[in-house]
């Protein structure tokens, strides 16, 4: 079984930028998608951005387009997510999920992290 833990989130300026990170271990395979969710008080979990682990092909959703990256550590199964030009509704908890890459089930999920921006 594969886990999860997200760190770097943090309090940042508009206009500033953070890293997170999501480390994965116990039973990990690179057959996998890892992806970035958030949610904001009130509102829905959303899809951030995914990144199918093995061969790198990365989806953006339009509310990271342009401003956030991920990038892939292989040696320490760790998916970084860049986040630039952050802006007050960025604000929420941003979870690392990951599922194999054959379903759509995100199964698995690390406990969050919060990211507040002020305006």
């Amino acid at each position: 079984q594969v886990q999860l833990v997200e760190s770097g989130g943090g309090f940042v300026q508009t206009g500033g930028s953070l890293r997170l990170s999501c480390t994965a271990s116990g039973r990990t395979f690179s057959n996998y998608v890892r992806g970035w969710f958030r949610q904001a008080p009130g509102k829905e979990r959303e899809l951030v951005v995914a990144v199918r682990w093995d061969c790198g092909t990365t989806h953006y959703a339009d509310i990271a387009q342009g401003r956030f990256t991920i990038s892939r550590d292989m040696r320490k199964n760790t998916a970084h997510l860049r986040m630039n030009s952050l802006k007050p509704e960025d604000t929420a908890v941003y979870y690392c999920a990951a599922r194999h890459f054959a379903t759509n089930e995100w199964n698995t999920w690390g406990q969050g992290t919060q990211v507040t921006v002020s305006s």
